[in-house]
């Protein structure tokens, strides 16, 4: 079985917070693992992506293999050198701050032609017009509105002796 590898190192980024993102196409195809990059909420969505599209690239042109056969066989994410740097503190005292860099080795494998999963983009589910509601809610928005209009009477419960003889101000 060929296989399609690329690298990217020195990453400004922290290995562990790059591995839950690299984490998460492992053994994906590229379709799918593309797909998944562009709607993942994490900054190390991003570098890994471009990675991705880059160990596509070279399989394309370098290998001469199709896109449709492709798969992320391996992806492994490595610490890099780490940037050693202080922080003030009291008493003249200084904290560690240590800025961390990944390596990442991304390996696309190929399967057998036909053996690409279905790509199934849900359907989107028809939404109401403003002005149709159906007569369960017409009633309920009705009911609170009315509950909203007509102020609720309470009735005014007396002072006892107690709170009239003693009364948190002063006369």
């Amino acid at each position: 079985m060929q296989t399609v590898e690329a690298k990217l190192r020195y990453l400004r980024m922290s290995p562990r917070k790059v591995r839950v993102v690299c984490d998460l196409i492992k053994g994906m195809h590229v379709f799918r693992a593309e797909a998944q990059l562009r709607h993942v909420g994490k900054r190390a969505a991003r570098p890994v992506l471009k990675l991705l599209k880059s160990a596509i690239a070279n399989a394309e042109n370098n290998f001469k293999l199709e896109r449709k056969n492709l798969y992320v066989q391996n992806i492994t994410v490595d610490g890099g050198p780490v940037l050693k740097r202080g922080r003030a503190r009291a008493f003249g005292r200084s904290a560690p701050i240590m800025k961390r860099t990944s390596h990442i080795n991304l390996v696309l494998g190929v399967r057998e032609v036909g053996s690409m999963p279905e790509v199934r983009v849900p359907e989107v589910a028809k939404t109401k017009e403003k002005g149709e509601l159906t007569k369960r809610e017409t009633s309920d928005k009705m009911k609170r509105q009315q509950s909203l209009r007509e102020p609720s009477k309470q009735v005014k419960k007396q002072k006892g002796f107690v709170q009239r003889m003693f009364q948190r101000k002063a006369i």
